[in-house]
């Protein structure tokens, strides 16, 4: 029997987008490897793969967006709720799976309306953490395979974050390090809180 479930295909977005994070965080650490031995001509070309790399990767963030676009359009309210219901009750998560990047946004935007509008990263993913205490799974906390010093969900926020800027939700020129709420974010907060 041929069973349709648009969550299959979000989970493997997920998955490729984390593989290719993955990617793109060990091709960085090439080319800082690379400009460190004064090969520049090697830095140059890790430079450019993951430049490509990125692109990519927002490409498949736009993919995504598309196909969660299309199965909402699909489902009746009753319908997407019996669905939640579902995902929330189907127990242990597979090895692979993380929690989506979308579900950062509101813990970011959170954590920097808190802060003020804005703060270092650092801080920012410290209160998102706390706020994202009952969300952020097993899986999210194991060490990435480019960084065993880091877990998961803060590789996943970071990329988040990068995301939130394109839309508009957090400032781009904001200082190096610095994550900063924009007046597009202050609304979509606002507009949560009703």
């Amino acid at each position: 029997m041929f069973e349709n479930d648009p969550t299959n295909v979000s989970a493997a977005f997920e998955m490729l987008l984390e593989e290719i994070e993955a990617e793109i965080d060990f091709i960085s650490k090439v080319g800082a490897r690379s400009l460190e031995g004064r090969d520049y001509e090697g830095a140059r070309e890790a430079l450019g793969r993951a430049s490509h790399a990125t692109t990519l990767r927002d490409k498949l963030v736009s993919f995504r967006k598309e196909w969660e676009a299309l199965t909402v359009s699909h489902r009746g309210d009753e319908e997407e709720e019996m669905m939640r219901a579902e995902r929330r009750n189907m127990g242990r998560l597979q090895r692979g799976s993380r929690t989506p990047e979308r579900a950062y946004y509101q813990p970011i935007l959170n954590a920097l309306n808190e802060l003020g509008g804005s703060a270092r990263m650092n801080d920012v993913l410290v209160r998102v953490e706390q706020l994202m205490q009952g969300v952020l799974t097993r899986v999210d906390y194991e060490p990435l395979a480019s960084d065993p010093d880091a877990p998961r969900w803060r590789n996943t926020a970071q990329w988040a974050r990068n995301t939130m800027v394109r839309e508009g939700l957090l400032k781009s020129n904001s200082p190096h390090g610095v994550w900063e709420i924009s007046e597009a974010g202050r609304q979509a907060l606002a507009k949560s809180a009703r």
